[in-house]
């Protein structure tokens, strides 16, 4: 491989994880961070400005910073909301446990104690990868804690399929110090060259500056817990908006959710892959219209599921 190309792979994922979207730097202040205790882990999140709540919940080995902040998402929001961005745990500033068993629905249920914590009954909930599958799961949850949910760059697969195969395959790779290489190769775009061994050691050392393994290994590990039935999902009638790139390969999982259904929304990124669809002003001006169709001032009173209460 040229160095030529090896810098350009450097370079894409520095733009990724470290630095800040053009279009947003102007208006980015400094935030204080804040912690709690959820159940004997020391969580880490941001929140500023006024409004109904919006709840960002980031993806695998990102943070609220990398996600949500340096994206712009965040100041984007906060001029008309109060805008929470929680670090899960095992990642960012919170605290990284290595036990499998610390995470799964632990983390689901992170975000109804912030809630709690911060005194708030409901909220909008916004989720890109992995924060998508727990927006997900949460919606099933805790229906009556949620105002909207989106989904970011994440969408439903039936419990049969071969993500349970990935996991196993990911979370052993990261416990063998061999990293994400797994996960880059499943996120290549259709049509596009999977990056190389070099390239994907490369790609690792840069994710592994502001991660830990053996917790990322554990997350991995409790990501089955995310998985909703398909018949929870069709009962659920909590608004949803799913974002996602013309070239992210979870696609087919947004695909198969509207498929189970239809009231849906779904925008599509044209051009965009996993990596970079969350960073395209039409992600924001979609979330931003969603947000305002759904907030309590305006939405039109949920029809109760058959068997409810």
């Amino acid at each position: 491989m040229s160095r030529r190309i090896l810098c350009r792979v450097t370079l894409l994922w520095l733009l990724v994880f470290s630095t800040t979207s053009a279009w947003a730097a102007e208006k980015q202040q400094p935030l204080e961070d804040h912690y709690f205790n959820s159940n004997g882990v020391k969580i880490h999140y941001f929140v500023r400005g006024e409004g109904e709540p919006v709840l960002l919940i980031h993806g695998f080995t990102a943070s609220a910073d990398s996600n949500w902040i340096r994206s712009g998402i965040f100041d984007a929001l906060d001029d008309h909301y109060k805008v929470i961005a929680i670090d899960n745990r095992g990642h960012g500033k919170s605290e990284k446990p290595h036990d499998a068993d610390k995470y799964g629905m632990e983390m689901v249920e992170d975000q109804i104690r912030l809630l709690d914590h911060l005194g708030i009954d409901k909220a909008h909930l916004v989720g890109y990868s992995m924060g998508g599958f727990i927006t997900g799961r949460l919606m099933i949850e805790h229906p009556e804690r949620v105002l909207s949910a989106t989904m970011g760059g994440a969408g439903w697969e039936d419990q049969k399929s071969q993500r349970l195969d990935f996991i196993e395959e990911l979370a052993d790779s990261l416990e063998s110090g061999k990293g994400i290489g797994p996960l880059i190769v499943r996120l290549t775009p259709a049509g596009e060259t999977p990056p190389n061994e070099e390239q994907l050691k490369l790609m690792n050392t840069v994710v592994m500056m502001t991660n830990d393994p053996q917790a990322l290994a554990a997350v991995i590990r409790g990501m089955t817990q995310f998985f909703v039935p398909e018949d929870q999902l069709r009962a659920c009638k909590v608004p949803v908006l799913a974002i996602v790139g013309s070239r992210d390969p979870l696609k087919a999982g947004v695909d198969a959710m509207a498929k189970i259904r239809p009231d849906i929304k779904v925008v599509v990124v044209d051009g965009a892959n996993h990596m970079t669809a969350f960073r395209k002003p039409v992600f924001i001006d979609s979330l931003k219209a969603f947000l305002a169709k759904h907030s309590r001032a305006t939405a039109k009173p949920q029809p109760v599921a058959a068997g409810a209460g």
